[in-house]
């Protein structure tokens, strides 16, 4: 029989293949050369099927098959005695390092300042819901304390469309795996820091969610089996337009009743006002150092006052009946960088004020006229501020 190629066969050999190498080598000698035939005999005398792997793995030439000349035997998988862990963390870790708010240059501590840092510096659990108009720093304040301290805070703006999915948490999809996200709730009672529930009058019954939260105790995500025991430090803030029972007067469309067990959870009240006119003067100031430049032929100190003077005749009208609008803090920080961009103060106050309807446009541009050419108007009654701005009752 001619050979063609020969081998030094190492086979790892399993309990069956081992037994035909054993009876083989026992008829033919180790590292005998077999035919076909051979091979076949040796399985009908070991009582095994035809060794299909032989005539594969062991050829050195036409018809000639080769025993392994080592017997090297399977490996063997040792079955894995220690218990496994069939925990399935359905988790998502949280990876954001730093939620401390930027400081706001320019800003200036009134009003309640003093009562909330009391608050936040004492690491107490007291749940504060802060009530005020639009545009008068209920949100930048609380903000700004946190600044000032280094202490972290979540801000979450509410809509009708909260709910608890948005603030516990839920499933998403992450790397190809469901994991369940906590949410801006769960967040701050891990890390220990504030809340603020932005707009909080905008949400609804969704909110009922957070009833064991703001008792303090911790809450329990019933999509995860898990408990939440928040750290020490962590608090909630709410800030709103209206004090959680609707907007009568139509002006803050979208604001709803929110339950009652819901705002009785909030230990304190605050009602945030618009801030005198010194200190707005100031804030005013320091919207006009922040965007301003002083190469102008503007007497900024007297523009400022003048917006001051100006936004209170007005908000004085309001609250006694003469008009339906008024004009905020913000709005006067709005003038102020839009008279930075522009360089005109009657350009910037009209662009200002254009979303008002025209006679109420027009009546504040002509007030503000007659103050900035030092008509003193600051004594009228309303009813004569109400001729000034030319408001008539068929207009309101």
């Amino acid at each position: 029989m001619k050979i063609e190629r020969d081998k030094n066969m190492t086979v790892k050999l399993t309990p069956r293949k081992k037994l035909f190498v054993e009876a083989a080598s026992e008829m033919f000698g180790v590292g005998a050369i077999l035919t076909k035939a051979q091979t076949k005999e040796v399985a009908a005398k070991a009582n095994i099927p035809f060794p299909t792997w032989f005539r594969k793995s062991c050829s050195v030439g036409y018809n000639a098959y080769k025993l392994p000349g080592e017997v090297t035997p399977a490996a063997i998988v040792a079955p894995v005695t220690e218990s496994l862990n069939t925990t399935v963390n359905l988790v998502a870790s949280s990876n954001i390092e730093n939620l401390v708010p930027t400081g706001f240059e320019g800003f200036v501590e009134w009003g309640h300042f003093s009562t909330l840092t009391k608050i936040i510096k004492s690491k107490l659990f007291y749940p504060v819901f802060i009530t005020g108009l639009s545009g008068n720093g209920k949100t930048l304040m609380v903000e700004q304390i946190h600044a000032k301290f280094k202490k972290e805070l979540i801000r979450v703006n509410i809509t009708i469309e909260t709910d608890e999915d948005d603030l516990l948490g839920g499933f998403r999809l992450i790397n190809g795996e469901t994991k369940f996200v906590p949410g801006p709730v769960i967040e701050a009672m891990e890390r220990g820091c504030t809340l603020l529930l932005d707009e909080c009058d905008l949400g609804s019954n969704k909110l009922l969610a957070l009833q064991p939260v703001l008792e303090g105790k911790g809450v329990y995500l019933k999509k995860v089996n898990k408990w939440i025991t928040p750290k020490d430090g962590f608090n909630v803030i709410a800030t709103a337009n209206t004090k959680g029972k609707g907007s009568e007067d139509g002006r803050f469309i979208g604001t709803n009743i929110l339950n009652e067990a819901f705002l009785e959870r909030f230990a304190i009240t605050i009602e945030q006002p618009y801030p005198a006119a010194a200190i707005e003067k100031k804030i005013v100031m320091g919207s006009i150092k922040k965007y301003c430049s002083s190469d102008t032929d503007v007497d900024l100190d007297g523009f400022a006052t003048n917006l001051v003077t100006w936004s209170e005749v007005i908000r004085k009208t309001f609250f006694d009946g003469g008009v339906d609008e008024l004009i905020s803090t913000r709005r006067l920080d709005h003038i102020v960088k839009a008279f930075a961009i522009f360089g005109d103060k009657m350009k910037s106050i009209e662009l200002c004020v254009a979303r008002f309807d025209e006679d109420t446009k027009a009546s504040f541009m002509d007030l503000y006229t007659k103050i900035d050419a030092g008509v003193d108007v600051s004594g009228e009654t309303s009813e004569e501020v109400s001729d000034t701005l030319d408001v008539s009752g068929d207009a309101f």
